[in-house]
């Protein structure tokens, strides 16, 4: 065999033999982080859609401008959990055509919308304070606190429920925030209908308003930027390129290191494509693409590696940018 036909074979790492008796496998490994919780989240749909119509009925019986306004914040919920239900139910789909990496995106998306519901809500909850420092409504405060009591404890289930998926998904933690945000807007109707039943004070209802506002926005921004840096293919927070650029180059065999970009694909799928120089062609080509490799997976996380080891004299002609 020739050295080109050696470079050839080694070119991506998918080919290698790792010892186990068979080839690596093409394309991703690993599924959606988000699937192995959609079962809590269809859960936590299906309370927060029940419970957003109870809060709704209410509202209009009792005439409280709150549990109607907070019926809206969880209608809003109700259709973000849907659409995180529904990008986990897709990105199962198997990849076909055009879409190499299936539709692992969709759960990034879906955290894009989320977040930019929950700006919504929150503005419109900063909004409605506004009017009603202006001229506070009469609130019945006995069924307004029996209703948010009720909502509250729906509310804790679901956040319950999608806690351990927040940490591993995109999609679901756009949805934990909104539950966690309705949630203290529960907590906020409650104190809000114990003062109005005590003192009377109205002033109560849009004080509780701008605090949950407030807390509503940050944990927002920060969800969104994480988002977009998937989306626009940033390198995953805390991964340092250059630095694993130098740590590739320090192989021995390797001459030079070139094009290494590592981006997420979607929660807990980091992939990297990368070319590798080696300075002499009798260099165990096996035992530099094995090092690589492991540099890249245990040391940056990368679950889908792409390594194209290169002749020192291959001359590789420029194209797009």
């Amino acid at each position: 065999m020739s050295h080109a036909d050696d470079a050839a074979d080694h070119a991506h790492d998918d080919r290698h033999d790792h010892g186990s008796g068979g080839g690596h496998a093409h394309g991703p490994r690993i599924g959606s982080a988000g699937a192995e919780h959609q079962k809590p989240l269809a859960i936590a749909f299906g309370l927060t859609a029940t419970y957003a119509l109870v809060e709704l009925v209410g509202g209009i019986v009792s005439g409280s401008l709150a549990l109607i306004s907070d019926a809206a914040h969880m209608g809003t919920d109700v259709l973000g959990l849907g659409l995180a239900l529904a990008a986990i139910q897709l990105a199962k789909r198997p990849a076909a055509g055009g879409r190499t990496y299936g539709t692992y995106r969709l759960e990034v998306l879906a955290a894009v919308i989320n977040g930019l519901l929950l700006f919504g809500v929150a503005f419109y909850v900063l909004y409605e304070a506004v009017q009603r420092f202006r001229e506070p409504p009469e609130v019945l405060g006995v069924p307004m606190l029996v209703v948010a009591s009720v909502g509250l404890l729906v509310n804790i289930i679901s956040f319950r429920l999608l806690m351990a998926g927040s940490k591993e998904s995109l999609n679901l933690k756009g949805a934990y925030l909104e539950v966690l945000s309705d949630m203290l807007g529960s907590i906020g109707v409650i104190i809000g209908a114990v003062v109005i039943t005590v003192t009377g004070f109205r002033y109560i209802d849009a004080i509780v308003a701008v605090v949950i506002g407030l807390f509503i926005l940050p944990r927002t921004w920060q969800l969104m930027c994480q988002a977009l840096r998937i989306l626009m293919e940033v390198a995953p927070p805390g991964v340092d390129v250059d630095a694993a650029t130098r740590e590739l180059a320090a192989v021995p065999g390797v001459k030079e290191v070139h094009d290494l970009h590592i981006w997420t694909v979607t929660s807990g799928m980091e992939a990297a494509t990368v070319h590798v120089v080696v300075d002499d062609l009798d260099v165990d080509w096996h035992g530099v693409l094995d090092q690589t490799r492991d540099i890249l997976v245990t040391r940056y996380g990368v679950t889908h590696p792409t390594i194209q080891l290169e002749p020192d004299e291959h001359i590789e002609e420029p194209v797009g940018f």
